[in-house]
């Protein structure tokens, strides 16, 4: 069966080729980890996770990279303000590279509650930098380079399509753009950093042949892609925030060093919203963070669930009602048995049924189309059968008919058990009566403490 995509640099969807099937290279540009990942963030991974296993189901060799950007990521996009490390830095009292790690394993934490296959290679940029030191040097030799006093700038002027990805009208970008130019000497606002020299407090440089400095954010993305997956590859993924700056240049960059396309699919995820604004670190509240949600007492999965009720090209709309929807949705289709299965004894209707939801996911990801479907059919084998792509362990929580329980809870059953086995029996009310506030039935049974979510 055919797979379609929607390339954002034709703007429409197209066949899917990979350049030596069945393998395909597909690279996603990673945290830059400075601080926990926001769930607008994690919505963006959950879709490069479904189009991963979409690519796998349909029979393809995915080798999937993903960077950690732990060094020269703006505090803007583009070359203006601190470093996201150095603020976290000074935010916290730690190393940059204290900071690094903490929010890395954090990050790794959160795709795993949320059943996010984890790339099969996560290059951390400062493990990088002989390669990015080397990619600058291709195209210092190739001529599209100057060096100002801040350090090593790309001249997007001599790139005649710079921008293609993005359709940007550079003629306007370079009066419209006045704030990000903090060296007089730079040569267009559009020209972007490829090597920073003129920082001498950043904790976190090394040595080139320009001086003593730390890479542009850019220039990683490009020499980690392209160390591992070749100099050309197939999928290229992030938010849709990153074209008109990051990929933009990330593809000038690229095909300027090499002469030769660099990615033959581009896809994007839009953003979540809440209120109608986009989520962030810094808003959407106290509820902006995976964590949060479980501390609300709900399951990553049902978070899961909720963002598959929007295609990846679609802003999606936050609100804990709507999450209770999806929570309440996913309660059903764990409710499910096979012994009750409507397709169960009738193999052709099966297969029909099946073909149709195939369909829909692989005409661009479709699988607000096919979850749809899915509950028309209502049928264990048809959504564990496609499980494979929705990634909400189906046939494990099927057993139980519930969602995981969160941690804390869990912890506080065996902090319960424990009181009771010791005979403590005020501590045990308390933690009954925190249970219970947290939203919870509580009994108790032969193996001690048992509860469930009250009903939505």
């Amino acid at each position: 069966m055919k797979l379609f995509l929607f390339n954002t640099m034709s703007r429409r969807k197209e066949e899917f080729i990979p350049i030596a099937p069945p393998k395909v290279g597909m690279y996603c540009c990673g945290p830059t980890v400075y601080n926990y990942a926001h769930i607008g963030n994690l919505r963006t991974y959950i879709f490069e996770d479904i189009l991963r296993r979409t690519l796998e189901f349909n029979g393809y060799q995915v080798l999937h990279v993903m960077n950690i950007t732990d060094v020269g990521h703006m505090t803007t996009d583009a070359d203006a303000g601190d470093d996201k490390m150095e603020v976290a830095a000074r935010r916290e009292n730690r190393s940059p590279w204290e900071i690094a790690r903490f929010y890395e394993a954090a990050f790794f934490k959160d795709t795993e509650r949320l059943n996010i296959l984890r790339p099969h290679i996560t290059p951390r940029a400062t493990e990088h930098i002989p390669e990015m030191i080397a990619l600058i040097q291709r195209l210092e030799a190739a001529g599209y380079t100057y060096r100002t006093k801040e350090g090593v700038y790309f001249d997007t002027s001599k790139c005649p399509d710079y921008g293609k990805l993005a359709r940007l009208d550079l003629s306007s970008q370079r009066t419209a753009r006045p704030e990000v130019v903090e060296d007089e000497t730079k040569r267009n606002p559009s020209d972007f950093m490829l090597w920073f020299t003129n920082k001498p407090n950043h904790i976190m440089q090394w040595e080139s042949p320009w001086g003593r400095g730390y890479p542009g954010w850019h220039i990683e993305c490009s020499a980690m892609s392209m160390k591992y997956l070749g100099e050309e590859f197939d999928i290229h993924c992030g938010g849709v925030d990153h074209i008109p700056v990051h990929h933009t240049n990330e593809i000038a960059q690229s095909e300027c060093a090499t002469g030769h396309t660099f990615v033959h699919y581009w896809l994007h995820g839009e953003f979540l919203l809440m209120n109608r604004e986009k989520i962030s670190k810094s808003k959407g509240g106290s509820i902006n963070t995976l964590q949060s949600l479980i501390d609300e007492g709900y399951d990553p999965l049902v978070y899961r669930y909720f963002c598959l009720q929007a295609h990846y090209r679609a802003e999606l709309n936050f609100s804990l009602e709507a999450l209770d929807a999806a929570r309440s949705g996913l309660r059903r289709i764990y409710s499910l048995r096979p012994d009750d299965d409507p397709l169960r004894n009738d193999e052709a209707a099966f297969e029909e049924a099946k073909q149709r939801v195939h369909e829909a996911i692989n005409d661009d990801l479709g699988i607000p189309e096919a979850v749809g479907l899915l509950n028309t059919y209502d049928s264990y084998r048809l959504w564990t059968t496609f499980d494979a792509i929705l990634g909400l362990k189906i046939a494990e929580r099927a057993q139980r008919g519930e969602e995981e329980l969160p941690e804390e809870v869990k912890q506080l059953i065996e902090q319960r058990n424990a009181a009771r086995r010791e005979k403590r029996w005020a501590e045990s009310d308390a933690i009954r009566a925190k249970l219970i506030a947290m939203g919870y039935e509580v009994g108790d049974g032969p193996q001690g403490t048992t509860v469930r979510k009250r009903p939505v």
